[in-house]
């Protein structure tokens, strides 16, 4: 049977999510071998009881996931998982982030600067204005923009930045079979040819409310920075910023009148310390760095870094990563690398930031 068959197959296992899965293919030894376990086997996996358990052996995923693979072929989707060599590392080292990722167009998972843009489905002519402006300054700094292809806000950051010929990417809360709204359609189309469409849901799967928060965290962890434009005090993009604080993201709003609604979100967070204020893309530029180039001085310590350093410095150009992030793409044992990253302050190549985060001075 097709390897993919199996992939897939986790996404029709009732009662078990992305972090169950990791876990079930561990202590299991493979892909393949979740499938044909017993429930001796299924019981010693963290999280899985007496009830999961029954579920995973009476489920009949593998022959929903034959049915999902002829749908993929025909609606021409690629479909990467968590093992393979070629889903996001912005993504891996969550526990919470998909098994699978279904995809159109021409992603590049990699690019060095994503920013993401979200904000109210009704905006005003303020926020719309002020989002078309934004992008078209952000064309500058060579990003991906990112949003969730809703109304509002999304719709219109997607579509300046088709228009300016910037990379956008639109992750969606449901199946990649329907574009939904049905009126950003077309949209998504263009879209694909510089960029495209991305989901964790299986391929049909309607665009229910709850998938709406989970798509967010996505959202913000395939981002390296999530901008709010216009927001109530609750609402979706207000759990962006949220999951985007939790996952050491930095966050921008733009600010509002104080009697307007729609700016209460984005004022709270700014007001809250969690959000940086916006007025322009060069806000960004300046808090990223994304501005500034090393000096000579810098550039003949850059010459002198061993192989793993080199890989440290490179990872960090253009932009602020965790410990954790460091160690996940790098290889580095985290003790060697806790020293590494010492010595290179030490020499005003790194600078240490508050939570854990490292930037290229």
């Amino acid at each position: 049977m097709d390897e993919l068959i199996y992939k897939l197959a986790f996404n029709f296992i009732p009662n078990v999510g992305a972090k169950t899965s990791r876990d079930l293919i561990s202590y299991c030894g493979g892909i393949k071998e979740v499938f044909s376990a017993n429930k001796k086997t299924l019981l010693k996996v963290p999280g899985v009881g007496e009830k999961r358990a029954e579920d995973i052996l009476a489920s009949n995923a593998l022959e929903e996931a034959e049915k999902e693979l002829r749908v993929i072929e025909n609606e021409d989707v690629k479909v990467t998982f968590y093992l393979d060599d070629n889903y996001p590392q912005r993504l891996k080292h969550y526990p919470d982030s998909p098994i699978l990722l279904y995809h159109r167009g021409d992603i590049d998972f990699e690019n060095a600067r994503n920013v993401a843009i979200v904000g109210t489905r009704k905006p005003t002519n303020y926020g719309v204005v002020q989002c078309e402006k934004l992008v078209d300054e952000l064309s500058e700094y060579n990003v991906n923009i990112i949003s969730g292809l809703a109304y509002g806000i999304d719709t219109t950051a997607h579509r300046r930045a088709v228009e300016k010929n910037i990379p956008t990417v639109g992750i969606l809360g449901n199946g990649l079979c329907k574009i939904y709204p049905a009126a950003n359609h077309s949209l998504s189309k263009k879209m694909e040819n510089h960029g495209g469409v991305m989901s964790e849901f299986p391929m049909n799967t309607g665009p229910d409310r709850e998938n709406f928060p989970k798509r967010n965290r996505i959202i913000s962890a395939f981002s390296d920075v999530v901008i709010v434009i216009e927001s109530a005090r609750k609402g979706g993009s207000m759990i962006t910023a949220l999951y985007a604080n939790d996952q050491n993201k930095d966050v921008f709003a733009l600010p509002g009148k104080i009697t307007d609604p729609l700016s209460e979100g984005c004022n709270h967070l700014i007001k809250t310390n969690q959000a940086h204020l916006i007025t322009s893309a060069a806000d960004i530029a300046y808090i990223m760095r994304w501005d500034q180039s090393q000096t000579t001085t810098q550039m003949e310590m850059v010459m002198d870094l061993t192989a793993e350093e080199k890989v440290i410095v490179d990872l960090l150009r253009g932009k602020e990563m965790t410990i954790d992030s460091l160690m996940y793409q790098s290889k580095v044992n985290l003790s060697s690398l806790s020293s590494m990253l010492l010595n290179l302050e030490f020499r005003g190549i790194v600078r240490s930031l508050p939570g854990k985060k490292y930037t290229l001075l």
